[in-house]
């Protein structure tokens, strides 16, 4: 029986699993290396003991409702898209409403978790801490492992030759970057073109002398800003869209996906991307084109070696005098708190199951937060985890026989094993994900149900956006404000863009009516057959996330 919790990080998913862990009467503790809460999105200059921190210029790629804690709404004046200083305050509100900060041990470092040596009986954990100097040993029936996959940099030197023996300028990995001034006046190449990469190149234009930007690979880019000024991921995820993407051939979702990213304007024109590519990324940036346009950043292939101060690239171009190369190369994760013998069992989030539970474990009390790539907000998938877990370790949710574990693991597995710049643009398509976690924990909406009982909640929930509080309506955790807030999210969305009201009135109420009466048969045939058929769950589309 599970009743002590030991909860590794206070970022996001420590967190949101002290929270569930109090809403099923366990007992958390929490310890967190540094003295505050916020893991990655609380920005600091320096980076003490190797921590790893947003750029001081950093702003959320996913909208505020759609990735808010589900049972606890963002203040409606704050921005669709929060800087980090927002983000982090409200993570500060939410700690506070749910009193969450008295199970957090600040400054105190996990050196280790091993299994107790009766742990096939028990399940559970040694846990070493130290605080000040002082180490202590507690025994936990449970763990929690919540500090992400922004961990250990991945710096892949030894594919540029020369640039550790040959290169005489700086070299660094994004993680060292914070803001512009040190790049001031000189000559920049970014090596690597995902979200963080396009935001440094765009940013850096504006103080550098020149900045390059490589790539080997096709990436589309698209904008936060969608039709009509709505958020991109408000109008793009939807249980609706999500139900195209099942029902229509492959190659026709594609077809259609490309020719929206390029209404925009034409990636090949710019070098970014052909339809014709197999392998591709999606990024999120506004200012990128324009950067692309004005010259001001200049797209180049991957680059194929350093000379002592230029880059020769693979299509046999040269660029001289290149003053600072920024790896923007990505993260890879490691736990080495973790007895080598249990962290042997997973080499990235598809070894365990349901990106959480190492399989091979005789107790199921080990699980892994927040390491899942999704094509949504990671915060809202984190919440999900932590509700499933909590409700296993309480008693209420039950885990499949380890033979079963073992082959949904595989069969999910890609057959080539990629490395890790790769792995991060294997997503998981958020709406499949979130509600494979729901059902198993028994919260996932039932909108064929919704139909007959509350049409106009189930229209909302099947044509707008996939929001968290849908996660609220039902089962374990049910929350009363969730049907409130998900038929008052557009209103939250409006709010702090009306510091200026222009009178705009129309006739548009009529219209929205007929089009709900007409969207009826439409959701009642969908839901019908999304409860008879399987959905996708993996997904090589890439896409926003927070």
């Amino acid at each position: 029986m599970v009743r002590r919790v030991a909860v590794i990080g206070a970022g996001v998913g420590g967190l949101v699993s002290v929270k569930c862990c109090l809403d099923e009467g366990l007992e958390p503790t929490c310890f967190e290396r540094t003295e505050d809460i916020g893991g990655i999105w609380r920005y600091t200059d320096s980076m003490d003991g190797g921590r790893v921190s947003v750029y001081r210029s950093v702003i959320t790629n996913t909208s505020k409702e759609m990735s808010c804690f589900s049972d606890f709404p963002c203040p409606e004046d704050f921005p669709n898209y929060l800087p980090h200083g927002l983000l982090l305050e409200y993570f500060r509100m939410y700690a506070r409403h749910f009193n969450l900060l008295r199970h957090i041990r600040f400054k105190t470092t996990a050196l280790s978790v091993r299994r107790r040596p009766d742990f096939a009986t028990s399940g559970q954990w040694e846990v070493v801490t130290e605080t000040n100097g002082v180490r202590e040993s507690h025994v936990f029936d449970a763990v929690m492992v919540c500090t992400g996959h922004y961990q250990e940099p991945y710096l892949p030197l030894a594919s540029f030759p020369g640039i550790d023996t040959r290169f005489k300028g700086q070299y660094l990995h994004s993680r060292e970057y914070k803001d512009v001034e040190a790049f001031r006046g000189k000559r920049v190449l970014v090596v690597g073109i995902g979200n963080t990469g396009g935001d440094l190149s765009v940013e850096l234009s504006h103080v550098a002398a020149k900045v390059f930007l490589s790539t080997r690979s096709s990436t589309w880019v698209f904008s936060r800003v969608s039709d009509h000024g709505f958020p991109f991921d408000m109008v793009s995820t939807t249980r609706f869209n999500h139900f195209l993407d099942w029902l229509l051939p492959s190659a026709l979702t594609r077809r259609i996906r490309f020719r929206k990213f390029n209404s925009w304007f034409n990636h090949a024109n710019y070098g970014l991307a052909s339809t014709k590519s197999s392998y591709f990324k999606v990024i999120i940036n506004e200012e990128l084109p324009f950067c692309l346009l004005s010259g001001t950043v200049v797209l180049k292939p991957n680059v194929k070696e350093f000379t002592e101060n230029s880059a020769v690239f693979e299509d046999g171009t040269i660029e001289e005098n290149i003053d600072v190369v920024l790896f923007a190369t990505g993260y890879i994760f490691s736990f080495p708190f973790l007895e080598e013998s249990v962290r042997s069992l997973f080499d990235d989030n598809r070894s365990l199951y349901k990106s959480i539970f190492p399989p091979q474990l005789e107790k199921p009390t080990l699980a892994i937060i927040g390491l899942v790539q999704l094509t949504g907000s990671v915060m809202v998938g984190t919440e999900m985890q932590a509700r499933w877990v909590t409700g296993i370790f309480a008693g209420w949710n039950k885990l499949p026989p380890t033979s079963r574990m073992m082959a949904d693991v595989l069969k999910k597995k890609p057959p080539v094993k990629r490395n890790p710049s790769e792995r991060e643009n294997l997503k998981i398509s958020f709406i499949s994900y979130t509600d494979e976690i729901a059902s198993c924990a028994g919260i996932k909406p039932n909108v064929l149900r919704l139909l007959l009982t509350d049409p106009r909640l189930a229209l909302a929930i099947f044509f707008g956006p996939c929001t968290p509080y849908q996660y609220r309506l039902v089962g374990r955790g049910k929350w009363s404000g969730a049907r409130d807030a998900i038929l008052t999210q557009w209103q939250r969305t409006l709010k702090p863009l009306r510091t200026r009201v222009v009178d705009d009135s129309s006739s548009g109420s009529s219209g929205w009516r007929w089009m709900c009466l007409l969207a009826l048969p439409v959701a009642l045939t969908a839901g019908f057959l999304l409860s008879k058929y399987p959905q996708p769950g993996w997904s090589l589309r890439a896409g926003p996330r927070l």
